[in-house]
């Protein structure tokens, strides 16, 4: 995984600590399960912005 080792991690998540404070990283990280989750369901969901013409049913003439 990127040549990263042990060492590296544990260095940049010292880092990630030190700059964002032990209390907020669970804030961060529900965030950015969030944003995945949204971006997972908006790109498999069906586009509702279909703009093809359709033909007129009977139910519609009524």
């Amino acid at each position: 995984m990127f040549g990263l080792g042990t060492n590296e991690l544990l260095l940049i998540l010292l880092i990630v600590i030190v700059l964002f404070g032990a209390t907020r990283l669970p804030q961060i990280g529900k965030g950015i399960g969030e944003a995945i989750r949204n971006f997972k369901k908006a790109t498999s969901e069906k586009d509702d912005s279909d703009v093809t013409s359709k033909k007129n049913t009977p139910e519609e003439k009524r």
